[in-house]
């Protein structure tokens, strides 16, 4: 082949996680593998009479060319959810909407990043990040991490000692791939040394309203009293992930940044997409929808958890998420994960094994279990057959 590539794609690769999932869609295997939402729960007949409906009512300028920033209509509804939701005022001018909010991750790195300038991030840390930021040739420095998150104090002892420093990466509530949520003292903590050092901060939050014990916390957003932070928000987990509908809320020269890079990469999100959203809000309820999406998650959190506390053998250890799609398996020191993957794939079982959340530091030793798109059945079945393939690899 005589075509020469950029430089950048030596360090593009597929992601792991995708191709992993390969060896998954054999429909006899139980799949723990994905993050994917429970589709019983996508509201498909409202959506097809709300779909004639905005045609009929505005189909002429839905089909139209529209702006980068997005709906404005839409773009309120998001600010005042926010406010709700997290205790975040933002400015509906202050929020850009695109497809999904991993259109915002590449755009963050497009922004901050030139070859060899430093992102932080949680160790473990979302592996969809971390590849959309590889492509532009960044350092990455993992922030050590316990059963509470992010340790603040570790990450002012590297911010003090490390240059080029660009952003860091978090996502405090129901972490992918963990399930773990920062306490309010961390959040505190965390926003004091990111104003000591003025650090950007891209807060990363698609499971937030998906809390199924206590109280919402407020976001990091809320509490940036220097324009630090970055929130993106998304509707995948709490209404539909195939619109591909996200957000980023930033301070206005910086979602200026981001329009820029918007236009020249596909001028706007989907103006048919954004419609069918905005009429959803306010024909129906939201918020009742993801009470929905809440009940089932959690009754298939105790399920999975129940099964594990059962049949997993002595010495392997898990998180226990209140709120979220994941939780997270460690295993006893000698135990890899990756023989126990190949292990459960013979027992047409499947989990993603943990070492591709690490940027720099693998490990053998997790693996990121999902419950949200099981039936019970299905879970305490799945379950047996891992604890099988632990025992058996132990």
């Amino acid at each position: 082949m005589t075509m020469k590539f950029s430089k950048r794609m030596e360090r593009m690769q597929a992601s792991e996680i995708r191709e992993l999932l390969k060896l998954t869609q054999k429909p006899e295997i139980i799949s723990f593998a994905g993050g994917l939402p429970a589709p019983e729960l996508f509201p498909v007949e409202e959506l097809a009479k709300l779909a004639e409906d905005v045609l009929k009512s505005e189909g002429r300028q839905l089909l139209q060319y529209a702006t980068t920033e997005g709906r404005p209509s839409l773009r309120k509804k998001i600010a005042d959810r926010m406010l709700a939701k997290y205790n975040t005022k933002v400015n509906p001018d202050e929020i850009l909407i695109t497809t999904g909010s991993q259109q915002c991750l590449d755009f963050a790195g497009k922004l901050f990043l030139d070859p060899g300038d430093v992102v932080l991030c949680e160790s473990p840390s979302y592996l969809g990040a971390l590849n959309a930021f590889n492509a532009y040739e960044p350092n990455f420095v993992e922030v050590p991490t316990d059963d509470g998150g992010l340790i603040p104090e570790e990450l002012d002892k590297i911010l003090s000692t490390t240059e080029r420093c660009k952003f860091i990466y978090v996502i405090p509530d129901f972490q992918n791939p963990t399930g773990r949520t920062w306490s309010m003292e961390r959040r505190t903590k965390f926003m004091e040394v990111v104003n000591k050092h003025n650090l950007p901060v891209l807060e990363d939050n698609p499971y937030g309203e998906l809390r199924f014990e206590g109280e919402i916390l407020p976001s990091l957003k809320s509490m940036d009293t220097k324009g630090l932070v970055m929130f993106l928000g998304t509707f995948s987990k709490i209404f539909c992930p195939g619109l591909r509908l996200g957000w980023v809320a930033a301070e206005p020269d910086v979602v200026s940044e981001f329009v820029k890079i918007k236009q020249s990469a596909d001028l706007h999100t989907s103006n048919f997409d954004q419609g069918l959203a905005d009429a959803y809000i306010d024909n129906y309820d939201l918020d009742a929808h993801v009470e929905q999406i809440k009940a089932l998650y959690k009754h298939r959190r105790d399920v999975i958890v129940e099964s594990m506390e059962k049949m997993m053998p002595e010495g392997v250890q898990w998180t226990h998420p209140e709120g979220g799609l994941f939780l997270w398996l460690t295993f006893p020191q000698g135990v890899s994960a990756a023989q126990v993957f190949m292990k459960c794939i013979e027992k047409n079982v499947a989990g993603v094994t943990g070492d591709a959340f690490f940027p720099n530091g693998k490990t053998d030793r997790n693996m990121r279990i999902n419950y949200s798109n099981m039936p019970d059945e299905k879970i305490v079945e799945g379950i047996r057959r891992m604890s099988e393939a632990i025992k058996e690899s132990m």
